[in-house]
């Protein structure tokens, strides 16, 4: 940034609830050419939180103001479930919001860079958000609002939480159009970009023209959708503004206190470190070993860019080592992602100029050609649809590093939507016997044999204590009846 820009006054603003995870964030965020203030609203139940703040002021003497809530103690709790909101302390935290503002405005402030305080952020977040240039934007984050669904974002399209296009009013959208428009949004949002939204929350940089011409988190009377945020994007969109959310940062969202394993794992990527002070749970202890084993990804593409892939490969950075991509013939924007989301990963990314998936028994020799020449320990082997189920990545290298074999294979589940997979004559991997297992690991003794194997048969016959499935895909000698691994739904757009 020059000129004016060199001389922008932000001002960090939250109410605070959970001190750790803000003040972990803020330490890390890039603030070149900043005149950075910090203010808070204490409004902790837990003193040992109050004091993680007092420590973050000491630290940052002059640059931080603490308020202290003047409210009756909160009667906020969450579980592993869910956060438990009632109306009243909606209104609460948006009254705190509202204060900020008015600090904002009056401490003349260029910006005002309002955080849940339960979000682990980018360093590049701020600068990021900046550079947008847009009056109104926040960065995305993904959250599974309730245990063993998908992760979805916090923007929103339209209303108090639609997450599809709607051409206009009194368009009429079957419930499969309506799935496919959301996750078509979903991939939209997976790709880095800065995308225009009709809502948005939590990590929101609000510039001073749009403090000055009166955007707040007051209750409209006249309007009865739940959660302050909604009130705020409804005024501001009145007011002239409109709303963008930025994907180059992902922050990561401490919903629960499970997520802290993953989070643990997220800010070793993102920060190179994890503070010895966020706990970690006995699963995340348990997956990380002296001498962890090696994990690498081995998979096939072929134009992916709005179906899946972005996804998929976000779930599996959680626990690779490395990741052997072929891409067979794209002609979208497959290899951009694969680079983009698996960056600080090692790829060894192969391009074939045109598709050989006609010959898929070449294909498939290729990929693994590929993948043994890097000397994997162990092997992953997904198609660009397909994700372990939540909890694989704190649990995988403590099954890896038992003695019972070469090779781990796992029920695989095609997906008809979110929570409910497919139970018919055409997809039903499931209900395999334990002689054909879909999804396999394989590990590195099973390596050679395996190759030597799968020119042998690709049809899916059995060897001995070997079976081959869809050309040579896999072999196994362990069945995981625990672990599961969810296919996409197809329909996908």
């Amino acid at each position: 940034m020059s000129g004016l820009e060199n001389c922008l006054r932000i001002i960090y603003g939250s109410s605070v609830a959970l001190g750790l995870t803000i003040c972990l964030s803020l330490e890390k965020l890039a603030t070149p050419d900043m005149a950075v203030h910090y203010l808070f609203v204490d409004d902790n139940n837990d003193p040992a939180s109050s004091r993680i703040l007092h420590h973050f002021a000491e630290k940052h003497r002059g640059q931080v103001e603490i308020i202290r809530s003047q409210e009756a103690p909160s009667t906020y709790s969450c579980n592993e479930t869910t956060h438990i909101w009632t109306d009243e302390l909606v209104w609460r935290v948006a009254s705190f919001k509202n204060q900020l503002i008015e600090r904002a405005k009056t401490g003349g402030y260029d910006g005002l860079f309002l955080l849940d305080s339960d979000l682990l952020l980018q360093p590049a977040t701020l600068e990021t958000l900046l550079a947008s240039k847009k009056d109104i934007v926040s960065e995305v984050f993904w959250t599974s609002w309730t245990p063993d669904t998908l992760p979805v974002p916090q923007v929103w399209l339209t209303d108090k939480y639609t997450q599809y296009e709607i051409n206009h009013r009194l368009e009429t959208i079957s419930a499969e159009e309506q799935y496919l428009r959301k996750y078509a949004f979903y991939g939209k949002l997976r790709v880095p970009g800065l995308y225009e939204v009709g809502g948005l929350g939590a990590c929101t940089l609000i510039r001073r023209k749009a403090l000055e011409d009166g955007v707040n988190y007051s209750r409209i009377h006249n309007v009865t959708f739940w959660g302050e945020d909604r009130h705020f994007c409804i005024r501001a969109v009145a007011l002239g503004f409109s709303l963008f959310v930025d994907t180059h940062s992902p922050a990561f969202h401490l919903y629960r206190e499970s997520d802290f394993a993953e989070a643990t794992v997220w800010m070793k990527q993102i920060y190179g470190s994890a503070p010895i002070r966020v706990k970690k749970s006995s699963a995340a202890a348990e997956a990380s070993p002296t001498s962890r084993p090696k994990i690498t990804l081995s998979m096939v593409i072929h134009n992916e860019a709005d179906k899946h892939l972005a996804y998929v490969l976000t779930k599996h950075r959680e626990y690779i080592d490395e990741a052997v991509i072929i891409d067979d013939g794209s002609t979208d924007d497959s290899a951009e992602i694969c680079h983009e989301l698996l960056k600080g990963i090692p790829l060894h990314f192969v391009r074939n100029p045109t598709p050989q998936f006609t010959n898929e028994v070449a294909l498939r020799k290729q990929q693994w050609k590929e993948t043994i020449s890097h000397k994997p320990e162990w092997i992953v082997n997904m198609d660009a649809d397909e994700v372990f189920e939540d909890g694989f990545a704190t649990g995988v290298h403590a099954l890896l590093s038992r003695q019972h074999g070469d090779v781990c294979c796992f029920r695989l589940y095609d997906m008809w939507s979110d929570s409910h997979y497919r139970e018919d004559p055409y997809w039903r991997a499931h209900s395999s016997s334990a002689t054909a297992p879909t999804i396999a690991i394989c590990g590195k003794n099973n390596t050679n044999r395996f190759w030597t194997q799968s020119q042998i048969s690709c049809h899916g016959e059995n060897k001995g204590l070997v079976t081959l499935t869809i050309c040579g895909k896999i072999v196994y000698n362990y069945l995981d009846r625990k672990v599961r691994v969810r296919r996409m739904p197809t329909t996908t757009l």
